[in-house]
């Protein structure tokens, strides 16, 4: 009788049927699906003509119909092509052996050097972390960077917006980020950016050195939204798995605005009305959700501390993205095209730029000193143009004669050399003796 249940019950596990449906439109990158239900965020296969299949994923829906996504171009569809279900999957595994690897928005390797392998599976989605058992900042984050060390100090686990236009040094003042920066774990993502600077990045922003602790996730221009939004996702998973691992980890995603314009794409694609600037309003609604997965955790060991470059179209500080941008993160690094173009480098506006945490983890006479510097090079603007005239007469305001006989010594502080070693210590030290 036990023999005869258990073979029953064997034979009810066994499916009768696969569910299968059938692809009834493609309009772009949105496909529609009818007889298989499917839930929204999970995963299908599409059958091309040639016999192969296309990964894809299940982005909405409307009555019967299904609405899909494939992760890559979608070549050889046709109408009436079967969609099945994909088996449930867990995650990657991960472990240490994912430093020094680049992979793509799925965690498959990129660099030709094999599979990756873990001790942990990792999570579909970036944790959520209770705000009334995440960790506070309290420590100083050692980025290697003068400026933002001396004046706009971090903390770790803070987050911080890097605004700047095209081309003004972005991506090299994050190299120099990555290669200077006391951490344990640098996790880059670098979302829909070129494909020649990606290669770049890795070989001559990032290096040899930096590459070795660090763990990129690549999703260039040509790849689809979905994919540049899983590889964005996929960065904060990773960098959350290390920090509750007990390491300090620095996430630095390259670019926020890239994946605010993936997450158009798809929304646009279903249906929703463009609003500001041609973003729909679920952009604005999603862009918190994914910058709160960032910061530290419950645990007392490890830190999170996130860095997302947002790209000022126009160089215009009130887009919206960069505005939204400053309101969700912990301060903004705003670096300027003026300095830029006067070969001043890294290019950071002090003035214009503001760290939330830097009273949290910074002393009193650390910062005394780094308010008399944003002091003096605000009184020097004030007077620059007047200089090369003659038009400046010395002695009606000390203040600002100070000002102006400091500022040769200002500007050699604020700026730095691309493999220019600044530790935290040092920099702290120069400051407070510069501004005494």
């Amino acid at each position: 009788m036990i023999g005869e249940a258990l073979r029953r019950l064997e034979l009810e596990a066994v499916p009768v049927a696969t569910p299968t449906g059938r692809l009834v439109g493609a309009s772009g990158l949105l496909l529609e699906s009818v007889g298989c239900p499917l839930q929204t965020g999970q995963r299908c296969r599409i059958e091309t003509a040639c016999g192969e299949w296309i990964a894809a994923e299940a982005v909405g829906f409307r009555n019967e119909i299904s609405y899909l996504m494939p992760y890559k171009r979608p070549d050889g569809l046709a109408t009436g092509a079967r969609v099945l279900p994909a088996a449930e999957q867990s995650g990657p595994s991960i472990g240490p052996a994912w430093l020094g690897r680049i992979v793509n928005g799925l965690g498959e390797p990129m660099d030709g050097l094999g599979r990756l392998s873990g001790e942990h599976v990792l999570e579909p989605r970036p944790p959520r972390v209770n705000p009334l058992k995440k960790r506070p900042v309290r420590e100083p984050l050692d980025v290697g960077v003068r400026a933002i060390d001396g004046v706009l100090t971090l903390g770790k686990g803070q987050r911080v917006g890097l605004m700047a236009g095209s081309g003004v040094g972005k991506s090299v003042l994050l190299g120099l980020i990555t290669r200077q920066i006391v951490a344990d774990v640098v996790v880059v993502g670098l979302i829909g950016e070129r494909s020649r600077e990606v290669r770049e990045f890795i070989d001559l922003s990032l290096g040899p050195a930096g590459l070795a602790r660090a763990i990129v996730v690549v999703a260039p221009a040509d790849e689809s939204p979905l994919m540049r939004l899983k590889a964005t996702e996929l960065c904060h998973t990773i960098a959350a798995h290390f920090r509750d691992q007990g390491g300090d980890v620095l996430l630095l995603v390259d670019s926020l605005t890239r994946y605010a314009m993936a997450r158009r794409e798809v929304a646009l694609a279903l249906g929703e009305p463009p609003a500001t600037r041609g973003y729909p309003p679920s952009v604005f609604s999603l862009l918190p959700q994914l910058v709160e997965s960032a910061g530290n955790g419950e645990n007392e060991h490890g830190s999170m501390s996130a860095i997302y470059t947002v790209l000022a179209e126009g160089d215009d500080q009130q887009d919206p993205v960069v505005d939204t941008a400053r309101a969700i993160l912990d301060g903004h690094i705003v670096l300027s095209r003026e300095l830029a173009e006067r070969g001043h480098y890294p290019a950071i506006d002090i003035a214009a730029s503001i760290s939330r945490c830097m009273a949290l983890v910074a002393s009193q006479s650390h910062q005394k000193a780094a308010r008399a510097l944003k002091e003096m090079a605000a009184r020097y603007a004030q007077v620059r143009d007047l200089l090369p005239l003659g038009a400046y007469v010395p002695g009606a305001d000390p203040a600002t004669d100070r000002a102006v006989t400091l500022y040769p010594a200002i500007e050699e502080f604020l700026r730095q050399g691309t493999h220019e070693a600044a530790p935290l210590a040092a920099t702290r030290a120069r400051l407070e003796e510069l501004m005494a």
